[in-house]
């Protein structure tokens, strides 16, 4: 048993939650009670499950978890703060980690050092250079204020300033080079300065601590353009987001976090007022970087650049755009990439198209309230790779349309909700003109299918093809009780949900083949017993022929989503699909009987058009709750 694992068997969330001064009514298995994150005193739509160690709000918030995520969101601690408090609750002793090594930290604290006299260094001698600084004034705008917030300098021309500089402040070469400050060719004994005749930009980190700089060309004939530090012991520009130690409160309180290219960008944003901006330091954008942003944030905005390099760039990794885009040290955004950091960290991606050909700081300067208009007018990242393919294209050219399909299907293929993918190949039918099911003929094999148990078909399948190949119910089926057999609170939330659609809880007449009828029947029974191993109940009351089945499911589990409520939604999402396609074949057969009861007399006809107008009900019903999902996306 892990440590976690230790204080969620030692925590009574009951008690825990209680104690947080929400009141709790016994109710069946579960506890009751009015939400402590928002405001309503008339429906207690708050549900602790104590055998789960889980709670959940069905209201406002809709938001649920363990213990940890309970206090984490009570209290407003991150993880690390959660676990130490509720392990000290339990009694339980966390692994000891090892501190840091004094002489590292030392040695960290006086590369910081170093760095905080260089941006003094820097400091001065932009000051003493009025052409830097009209520049800085006259060309981006920046306020004296703004300048010295941001601590902007300038490196002179020459080649030995530091060592000039620093030597007599007790700093050796080798100090200068551990910062980043000198380089060495290779092949040659000399260090001189990496940085010269540029816009010096100093780089901290999410704390604050000095790590490093950026440094932009004065004469717009040197190269490159922007150069960084190099990568040190206390700098990597992978895992730093320029900014961010003065845009974490804004995003917070904006619940988003923009980012955009270039660090003069940033400046220029932050002194308009628009503070929750950031920039990955001209690479592309890392999952680390993500994860920064993670913590304050789950909404982030890509604001791109309007050339064509940088509206390209968000279709790097895409066939056709590859080879375009393999220019070293050009800053890319990975469609698929992004598309799967989004899944895996639970993010909101989108990107905003800049207006007329203007960079971002171009157009704050133009009109502070239009760059508002344009974060607002963001678009998911699959909507912005569609029309970024359209744009300018002939439409009704068959060629351009299988194009333009085969590099955005695999996108919409890697998304994972099926509600997503749904959408978009409706949103890509109705742009390029086709019949969706066209798209549906020409996409990749269904994602379903590599995510499915392969257990369940084996005793209903051909040695010629995969029963899961042919019947998409199957796969379904096998998807949603594989999760339930995983996570079975999840049951309570399916029935939850279909309750608040005006829908029957789920039964075993959801399922089409017996066994996972058999399976389902099996998984309810457990959560009615109040099992305590719930896993083992269902092994020993599955019939024999069943058994290899379920521990081959639970041997090769899907993939969970960390956000259960998401997973939940999802799970739902595809039975009502199951319900709606059973209910539509019940309304043919409806129908025909109807005209052959008008042929023969029509005694059973009202009863018959009874029947059939409570499956039109029904139907109505589940497209009214698909539709409501859909929107919550």
């Amino acid at each position: 048993m892990t440590a976690l694992d230790e204080i969620k068997s030692r925590i009574d969330i009951v008690e825990l939650v209680s104690e947080s001064g929400v009141k709790l009514r016994k109710s069946g298995r579960s506890y009751t009670g009015f939400c402590p994150f928002h405001d309503n005193k008339h429906t207690p739509a708050f549900v602790v499950w104590p055998e789960l160690g889980a709670w959940r709000c069905y209201g406002a918030c809709n938001e649920g978890g363990d213990a940890f995520k309970y206090v984490m969101k009570k209290e407003g601690l991150d993880f690390k703060e959660a676990l130490k408090k509720l392990a000290a609750r339990a009694g339980v002793q966390l692994p000891e980690y090892k501190p840091e090594a004094p002489q590292i930290r030392e040695a960290y604290d006086h590369l910081r050092a170093l760095l905080e006299d260089a941006l003094l260094y820097y400091r001065q001698r932009l000051l003493q250079n009025k052409a830097v600084l009209d520049y800085l004034h006259q060309k981006r705008g920046l306020t004296d204020a703004t300048i010295e917030t941001f601590g902007l300098g300038y490196a002179p021309q020459g080649y030995d300033n530091l060592l000039q500089y620093f030597t007599p402040k007790g700093y050796s070469q080798q100090n200068l080079i551990d910062a980043g400050l000198l380089t060495v060719r290779e092949n040659e004994q000399r260090a001189y300065d990496k940085f010269r005749h540029r816009i010096m930009i100093p780089i901290r980190d999410e704390n604050g601590r000095m790590a490093g700089f950026g440094a932009r060309i004065v004469d717009p004939n040197d190269i490159p353009k922007f150069l960084n530090s190099p990568d040190t012991a206390i700098f990597t520009k992978g895992r730093i987001l320029y900014g961010l130690d003065r845009a974490r409160k804004a995003i917070r309180a904006a619940d988003q976090a923009v980012i955009v290219e270039g660090y003069l960008d940033v400046i220029a944003l932050h002194q308009a007022g628009y503070e929750n901006v950031v920039s990955p330091m001209g690479t592309a954008l890392t999952e680390d970087q993500l994860r920064l942003l993670k913590r304050s944030t789950r909404r982030i905005v890509l604001a791109l650049d309007p050339d064509a390099a940088g509206q390209k760039a968000i279709l790097r990794g895409l066939d056709a755009a590859r080879s375009a885009m393999d220019r070293e040290g050009e800053r890319g955004f990975d469609a698929r990439g992004l598309l799967r950091s989004e899944a895996r960290l639970q993010a909101d991606l989108r990107v905003a198209s800049l207006p007329d050909g203007l960079d971002p700081d171009e157009v704050v300067a133009r009109d502070k309230d239009e760059w508002r208009r344009v974060i607002e007018n963001s678009k998911p990242v699959v909507t912005h790779v569609m029309e970024t393919l359209a744009a300018q294209r002939d439409l009704n050219d068959p060629k351009i349309k299988d194009e333009i399909v085969a590099q955005v299907l695999p996108l919409i293929e890697d998304l994972p909700s099926p509600l997503e993918r749904d959408t978009y190949r409706q949103a890509l039918s109705r742009m390029l003109r086709v019949d969706e099911r066209a798209l549906m003929t020409a996409q990749p094999a269904p994602r379903p299918v590599k995510r499915a148990p392969r257990a369940a078909p084996q005793t209903r399948r051909s040695d010629s093809a995969p029963l899961a190949a042919a019947n998409p119910n199957l796969i379904i089926e096998s998807y949603a009780l594989n999760v339930l057999l995983q996570k079975p609170h999840f049951l309570y939330s399916i029935d939850k949900n279909l309750e608040a659609f005006g829908l029957s809880a789920l039964a075993v007449e959801d399922f089409e083949y017996t066994d996972h009828q058999l399976l389902f029947g099996v998984i309810r029974q457990a959560l009615e017993q109040d099992a305590n191993d719930y896993q083992r109940f269902v092994m020993e009351n599955l019939p024999q022929t069943l058994e290899t089945v379920a521990q081959d499911w639970l041997a090769q589990p899907v993939a969970l989503d960390p956000l259960e409520d998401k997973q939940v939604e999802e799970v739902t999402a595809r039975l009502m699909d199951l319900r709606r396609k059973r209910a539509m074949s019940n309304v043919t057969q409806m129908r025909f009987l109807q005209e052959e009861e008008q042929q023969q007399g029509g005694e059973n006809l009202k009863k018959y058009q009874r029947q059939a107008a409570e499956l039109m009900k029904l139907l109505n019903a589940l497209d009214r709750a698909k539709q409501n999902i859909i929107n919550r996306h």
